[in-house]
Parts: C-alpha cells; sequence; structure tokens
C-alpha cells in the first residue's frame, strides 16, 4: 500500500510540464533510510524517501516519503520560493495512521495580516478551497499558535474513508499546485531593500517554528534515532538557516 505515491508521481510531471526542474541536493544519507518497527506478525519496515527540486523562483522544492505499509503512510510536500519573491509556501502534509487520515493543504503566507498580501495571494484561491469544504470537513482542533502560519484556504480535514483520499483530497492537491504554478508564473522579484529583508525575517520566523514544532520528530527518532532526525529537519527540511550561514 503506497497511497501518497501518485500524489508525489503525479506533482513531479505537473511541476515539470510547468517550469525548469533541477535537482536540488539532498545530504548524503538522507535519500533513503530504512527501520524495522513492531513484533511478531506486526513487524513492518518502515522507508523513508527524500526528493529535492529546485527552479529559478523556487529555492527548495522538497518531499519526504515515508512508507510503513498499514502502520503508516506519509507525504510531507513543501515548496520554498527563493528569498526575493513574495510568494507564499507550498505545504501539504498527507497523513495516514491506523486510527484514520490526517490531511493539511495551504499556500501558507508570508504576511497574514497584510490585506495586500491576501487580496494578492488568498481571495483568488478562496472558491478552490470552498469547493471542497462539503466533501472535506474542518478537522478540528489545531494549535493556536500554529494558526498564524496559516491562509483562510487552510484545508485541514480528517477524512475517515481511505477512497476519499484517493479522490477528493488529491482532486484538492491537484487544484492547489496548479494554483501555486499559476502564482510563481506570473511572481516578479522583489528589489525593495526593506521589503525584501521583511520577506527574510518571514520565511525564517516559519522555517524556526515548523523545525522546532515539527510533528514528525517523534517518529523520525523512534526509527532512526535523534542525531539522523535532528540533522534531517535542520539539515534539509527546514535548511534556510543553514544555507544563509553558508553565504554569509
Amino acid at each position: 500500500m503506497t497511497l501518497y505515491q501518485p500524489f508525489l508521481d503525479y506533482a513531479i510531471d505537473y511541476m515539470k510540464s510547468r517550469s525548469q526542474l533541477d535537482s536540488y541536493p539532498i545530504p548524503p544519507g538522507f535519500e533513503s533510510k530504512e527501520a524495522i518497527t513492531g513484533k511478531g506478525k506486526n513487524q513492518v519496515t518502515v522507508t523513508t524517501t527524500s526528493y529535492g527540486f529546485q527552479t529559478a523562483k523556487l529555492r527548495q522544492i522538497r518531499a519526504a516519503h515515508v512508507q510503513g505499509g498499514k502502520a503508516l503512510q506519509v507525504l510531507n510536500f513543501v515548496i520554498f520560493p527563493h528569498l526575493n519573491y513574495d510568494l507564499p509556501f507550498f505545504g501539504a502534509d498527507l497523513v495516514t495512521l491506523p486510527g484514520g487520515h490526517l490531511i493539511a493543504l495551504d499556500m501558507q503566507p508570508l504576511f497574514r495580516d497584510e490585506a495586500k498580501y491576501q487580496a494578492k495571494y488568498t481571495e483568488p484561491i478562496l472558491p478552490i478551497f470552498q469547493s471542497y469544504e462539503k466533501d472535506l470537513p474542518w478537522g478540528g482542533d489545531f494549535p493556536e499558535e500554529a494558526s498564524q502560519f496559516f491562509s483562510p484556504a487552510f484545508l485541514w480535514t480528517r477524512p475517515s474513508d481511505t477512497a476519499i483520499v484517493e479522490n477528493q483530497v488529491f482532486a484538492a492537491f491537484k487544484d492547489y499546485l496548479k494554483a501555486y504554478f499559476d502564482f510563481v508564473e506570473s511572481a516578479e522579484p522583489v528589489e525593495d531593500p526593506q521589503h525584501l529583508e521583511a520577506i527574510e525575517q518571514a520565511q525564517l520566523r516559519y522555517l524556526r517554528y515548523r523545525a522546532e514544532k515539527d510533528p514528525a520528530r517523534g517518529m523520525f527518532k523512534r526509527f532512526y534515532g535523534e542525531e539522523w532526525t535532528e540533522e534531517y529537519i535542520h539539515g534539509f527540511l527546514f535548511n534556510l538557516e543553514r544555507e544563509l550561514l553558508s553565504i554569509h
């Protein structure tokens, strides 16, 4: 069972159709990692595979795909724009555990409280969000501190039926990705120094929060140990700080 492989395959093919997609370096030891978990009949191999791409406007497009059979299926797919664009992040967290599915899909804004920014990047995608609300209702409690990083078009849902993931969630994923690349296509580089500084700080704020609160940390530590996990989080998944340090 590889529930999210079609999502990943689609995303890679679609991005290639919209942009010149180059590879993004994945640090040694993170391309693929395996662990055995569970006992007896419940023993499964959990494999984590990493993917990295970049384009002229997008600094890092990366995916972590965790496959553990019926026990665990996860796709974390995030796009980080270059710092001279005011584009939002694209984020898809698709998680399947024995207890059900957890789906989070959004274009996370750099400046959530600015009306001009919302008009540019959130309002155009609200109709997409609204078209899925009936089939993919709000998934309930979400950490209050996290809400500052999500847009009003944040699709957070807990479908009980795998068929809903394979159909409606997949359709929403495609629609959000297309809308995101429409934004990317029309994005113009920012030249104002103050705005550039604000973009860098907004990106760092988001990445620091995500690195600190990464919900996958406990899972990765259990499978692969603390050292590998922390390096994976800071050196690949949320690596902007490292990248900036290497430049300056």
